[in-house]
């Protein structure tokens, strides 16, 4: 005997009244599909029932090429609507990576980061959470987090290489979230590295001694290059704690680090760009000036470089991270009038903008002095206008 299967048709058609109107066929078709999971469709068929309801045609139904400017915006509102409503439904259904596709497109990424957040490193990461990995990861749903399902399950070194090509993706607080995780992880691995080193010779240490504890004294650590880590990730982790803000613990643990890492051989020092060339010093200078330990030392460190520095390239660099660390602890008008003449062209529409900053500070002064001098008719008048205001 033959057994006979009801097609996706046949069910759409049994739970239609005998004379069905327009509504009851997409009511019925939303319910169907709804049923069956097919939530793909569901988005087509929700957006279908706008288009009936506004007398648009009916064909590709999430398209906007057909839809009149006049009815536009109340299509798109819909689409966002529809949108918003599937986006949920794979949530709920645990289709994180669908899910993502839905809000994504509507700018709205925080139900998948919240439910990103809910989500715990298995055991044995399988195929499924690989693809939450990179879904929160590589297509930008919650970098920190993803960065910690890699820490947890590929380790530092891949972390460190994620980080390093993702930061420029990410917002302030992401990067400040991953830069904490990233010291902590650094700090204990050194931490309990250099233990072992002082104990195999010293077998009676405090316990929990810091790095800072546990390297004073003990120059023997470094000799004939000696390491307890490695030099490229440590690199790479005092850098990424420039993102930190004053009050996070893991600032100070970076200082460590720092003193860690300036005492490494030096062909274990890796080079950077200015005015880190000096690369534990001057990060040393810059973090504890975030943390509020030595503030006017870190400014005063960063003020002699821009003065000691030998070429006008070198010297935009060094005054951009200097405002920027004015900004950070407090001190812009302090710095700013002697940083003006190098920053006072930047203007970028998404970052740093030196109009932007002064009429902030209500400096407006010094953004005339500044158009004066690079012949800036646009910022000039912004300058009158704002003081006329005021």
């Amino acid at each position: 005997m033959t057994k006979t299967t009801t097609s996706r048709l046949d069910k759409l058609k049994a739970a239609l009244p005998e004379s069905p109107s327009p509504q009851d066929l997409i009511a019925s078709l939303q319910q169907t599909l709804t049923d069956q999971k097919d939530f793909h469709r569901l988005f087509d068929a929700k957006l279908l029932e706008v288009r009936q309801r506004m007398g648009l045609p009916l064909a590709q139904p999430t398209s906007l090429e057909n839809v009149p400017a006049e009815q536009e915006q109340d299509f798109r509102d819909a689409y966002v609507v529809a949108a918003r409503e599937v986006g949920k439904l794979f949530l709920e259904d645990g289709q994180l990576g669908d899910a993502w596709a839905y809000f994504r497109t509507i700018g709205e990424p925080e139900p998948v980061k919240a439910a990103i957040d809910k989500i715990s490193v298995p055991r044995e990461p399988d195929e499924e959470f690989d693809q939450v990995m990179n879904v929160a990861l590589y297509e930008g749903a919650h970098i920190a987090r993803g960065l910690e399902f890699l820490l947890k399950t590929h380790g530092t070194c891949n972390t460190v290489t994620a980080y390093s090509q993702l930061q420029q993706q990410m917002t302030p607080d992401e990067r400040r979230a991953a830069a904490a995780m990233m010291v902590r992880n650094i700090y204990d691995d050194l931490q309990a590295t250099i233990r072992r080193d002082v104990e195999s010779r010293m077998p009676v240490l405090t316990p929990n001694a810091s790095i800072a504890e546990l390297i004073s004294g003990r120059e023997w650590l470094f000799a004939e290059g000696n390491y307890h880590i490695d030099v490229s990730h440590l690199h790479s982790t005092v850098g990424f704690a420039r993102a930190l803000k004053q009050g996070d613990p893991e600032l100070l643990l970076a200082v460590e680090l720092c003193d860690y890492g300036s005492k490494l051989a030096t062909q274990l020092q890796y080079p950077a760009d200015v005015p880190f060339d000096d690369y534990y010093k001057a990060n040393r200078f810059f973090l504890t000036a975030i943390a509020g330990e030595d503030t006017d030392a870190g400014i005063d460190y960063f003020l002699q470089r821009l003065k000691d520095a030998p070429d006008e390239q070198d010297q935009q660099l060094i005054a951009f991270v200097l405002l920027d660390l004015a900004q950070r602890v407090g001190q812009t008008e302090r710095v700013l009038a002697q940083t003006a003449a190098f920053v006072s062209k930047m203007e970028d529409p998404n970052g740093f903008s030196f109009t932007k900053l002064c009429l902030e500070l209500g400096m407006a002064d010094k953004l005339e002095e500044a158009a004066a001098a690079n012949d800036d008719l646009l910022g000039y008048t912004i300058a009158k206008l704002s003081q006329a205001k005021a």
